[in-house]
This record gives structure tokens, C-alpha cells and sequence, in this order.
């Protein structure tokens, strides 16, 4: 019975962790109606932990486990670059494309087993998120150019 909780070479804390920061920032975005919420997030860090974990236990003297990690950026660079688009000649999207690029970042901290700095800078990133937005609401100084235009709407 306790075979099928077997999910070598990952294991329950990792993917626990993966979701659970994933879950924290997806939080956020999903409140404020962003494009990229609680379910992307959680999958992206979640997938993230995965592919690192599985490249580190099949690395041998011949393969290099950080190709993985350059790849996997790669690939959230391009589905950073679908979720950004033009609309009355602002670019929208870029925080989300940002956040998506750092849920990446978290899950390979987290299949490199620093489980708690993933949660913590899961935290740091809402932290960001959450604090400019504020300053953007609050202070003049932010509201100038493009940022004006969309407080505005």
C-alpha cells in the first residue's frame, strides 16, 4: 500500500512546497483579475519542480543537469511572451510574463531542494507585486507616462 505513495525521485515535501508557492502567488493575480492565476501559477511551479528534479536524477558524467534549467527558461520565456500583448498603444501583460518568468525561477529552487527559500521568495514576490501596485495607487510619483493612462481606466 505505502508503494503507491512511492513518486521517486520526487517526493510529497517538493510538490507540496511547488504548489503551495505557486498557490501563493496566483493568489494575488488572480484576485486582481490578472491573466495568470492560482491554477497557472501553481502548474507552472509545479512543472518546474518536476523537470528539475527528473533531469538531476538522470544526470551522469555525461549530461549536464543545468541544460534543463536554461531550457526550461526558454520555455517560460515563450509562454511569458503570449501573455503580453498591445492594447491603445500600452504594452499589458508584462508583470504577469514577470511573475510567470519568477514562478519558473521558485520551482527550480524548489527540485534543487531549497524548499523554504521557494516559499519565501513566493512571498517576496507578492510582497513586490502587492507594494508597487499600492505605491502606484498612493503616490503622484507613480502615476506619470503609461502608468497615468492606466490608473485612469
Amino acid at each position: 500500500m505505502l508503494e503507491i505513495l512511492n513518486i521517486a525521485p520526487l517526493n510529497w515535501y517538493g510538490i507540496a512546497a511547488s504548489l503551495a508557492a505557486g498557490g501563493i502567488i496566483g493568489l494575488e493575480r488572480q484576485l486582481l483579475g490578472k491573466p495568470v492565476g492560482m491554477r497557472t501559477s501553481m502548474l507552472i511551479t509545479l512543472g518546474t519542480y518536476v523537470f528539475i528534479v527528473i533531469s538531476n536524477s538522470v544526470a551522469d558524467s555525461a549530461t549536464d543537469p543545468s541544460r534543463i534549467i536554461g531550457q526550461v527558461v526558454t520555455g517560460i520565456g515563450f509562454i511569458g511572451a503570449g501573455v503580453m500583448l498591445t492594447k491603445n498603444g500600452s504594452v499589458v501583460g508584462v508583470t504577469s510574463a514577470s511573475a510567470i518568468w519568477m514562478e519558473a525561477a521558485i520551482g527550480s529552487s524548489i527540485g534543487l531542494n531549497y524548499f523554504g527559500t521557494g516559499i519565501k521568495l513566493a512571498l517576496l514576490t507578492v510582497i513586490v507585486l502587492v507594494g508597487v501596485d499600492v505605491a502606484e495607487h498612493t503616490l503622484k510619483a507613480f502615476q506619470r507616462g503609461v502608468y497615468k493612462k492606466m490608473l485612469q481606466k
